[in-house]
């Protein structure tokens, strides 16, 4: 996913005293926020909202009667050699993913191999490769072998249904008000929608301790508040760093998330810090050089890196200071703490949930191959390019990036022909 510079630039409004919240019990505040105490002292603010609580509508005819609509069977065979290579083969007829009109639906191949990110063992490879030998070089041998084999029921998500729930998750250096365009839209289709902040971010408690924010520790974060809002068909919609956090919980939890919508994420590799990142320096360094990262982030003119325009409501968010306002000790910590060594192309590879991928084509931070990689190890995926945006693209085209995730959300697959029910055969005639 995301590493490195990448994120760090969307700190732009460095400089300002680190935001803290009292630790607090589970408690609704009177503006429609909620503070969650995921641990003790570690308090996160939430946006909880949808629709008055209603009976649950009646099941469909297909439902109630065990129909086929939606059931699909994913057949996957995820293969690991020695020498690094992954092949991912597609045994099974995948449902048509279609989305719109029909364009930017990734059909899986039936079979696709690439080398992972990092080879295990290069160095031993190289060293018996010279040894001159001359012998009959073996075939290679498995390191290890993924079989799936499962049917899921992929169904139509629409807001007058009570068991559905949208969840936002934000990345480094933002915060629940960047959803606020997709927040407002989906409450009033009906949808519920939960959208928290990150632990020092928004108006979350912010430790002062680097550990606090570890992918795992953020994760855990994650973890709590889906298993408290969770219901029975969830949606995870994740930005940039965001996207991590959506494929720990779609891997963690296949029977509870229903979809996935990955905007600016990057492609299926194994999250490690950079090294030589500008974010390694120390805390009042890297305070001492927020006028750059501003500049960098908000200037008008190209390169810029947040957004591929600046209009109005894009500077008024910025002026706020509502969305990128973060210390500069969190900053640092959330950009040496992004270390998730399982999420990598094969953790990718197993997910089975249909994913919905939204790339903004003049994002400075994420090349558009990594989406399509991402794509193609994926077993169900839309990739979707919106020309217009930029790595922000839920606040430059919030038109567009609403239709598309509501797209999405009714999106349901044809039945694939193993699920059809099998013709009755037909009575026999009566010989005269």
């Amino acid at each position: 996913m995301l590493t490195g510079v990448t994120e760090g630039f969307l700190c732009c409004l460095l400089g300002s005293p680190p935001n803290s919240v009292g630790p607090l019990e589970s408690v609704d505040s009177g503006d429609g926020y909620t503070f969650v105490e995921v641990k003790p002292g570690r308090v996160l603010r939430v946006k909880h909202a949808g629709p008055a609580p209603a009976p649950s509508p009646p099941p469909s005819p297909d439902t109630a009667q065990g129909g086929q609509a939606g059931l699909v069977r994913c057949q996957r065979r995820i293969t690991v050699y020695r020498n690094g290579r992954l092949l991912v083969e597609n045994l099974g007829r995948a449902p048509r993913a279609d989305l719109g009109h029909g364009q930017g639906g990734c059909e899986p191949p039936a079979a696709l191999e690439v080398e992972l990110a990092e080879p295990a063992g290069a160095e031993g490879r190289a060293h018996a490769g010279g040894s001159g030998s001359g012998r009959r070089r073996r075939a290679r041998r498995p390191k290890r072998t993924i079989h799936i084999d499962c049917e899921k029921r992929i169904t139509s998500c629409k807001g007058t249904q009570a068991d559905v729930v949208l969840f936002f998750i934000h990345g480094v250096g933002g915060s629940l008000a960047i959803w606020k365009e997709q927040l407002d839209f989906f409450v009033r289709l009906g949808y519920e929608v939960v959208a928290p902040d990150l632990a020092g971010h928004g108006a979350s408690s912010a430790p002062q301790v680097a550990a606090a924010y570890t992918f795992y520790a953020l994760a855990e974060d994650m973890r709590a508040i889906f298993k408290r809002y969770a219901k029975k068909r969830n949606v995870l919609i994740g930005h940039s760093y965001g996207v991590s956090f959506c494929t720990f919980l779609a891997h963690e939890y296949p029977d509870l998330v229903h979809k996935v919508i990955m905007i600016n994420g990057g492609g299926p590799t194994a999250l490690e810090p950079s090294i030589c990142s500008i974010f390694n320096m120390p805390t009042c360094v890297l305070h001492c050089l927020s006028p750059c990262l501003a500049w960098s982030f908000l200037n008008v003119s190209p390169p810029r890196a947040g957004f591929a325009r600046q209009g109005a409501k894009e500077k008024q968010l910025l002026k706020e200071g509502n969305a990128f306002n973060v210390s500069s000790f969190v900053l640092r910590a959330m950009m040496s703490g992004q270390y998730w060594p399982e999420g990598d192309e094969v953790y990718h590879a197993e997910l089975t949930v249909p994913v919905l991928l939204v790339h903004g084509m003049h994002d400075k931070f994420v090349p558009v191959e990594e989406d399509q990689r991402m794509a193609e190890i994926l077993l169900l995926a839309f990739l979707k390019l919106i020309d217009e945006g930029s790595h922000m693209v839920m606040l430059e085209c919030p038109e567009t990036v609403n239709t598309l995730l509501h797209e999405f959300l009714l999106w349901e697959p044809e039945p694939s022909p193993r699920a059809l029910p099998e013709p009755q055969p037909k009575p026999a005639e009566e010989k005269k």
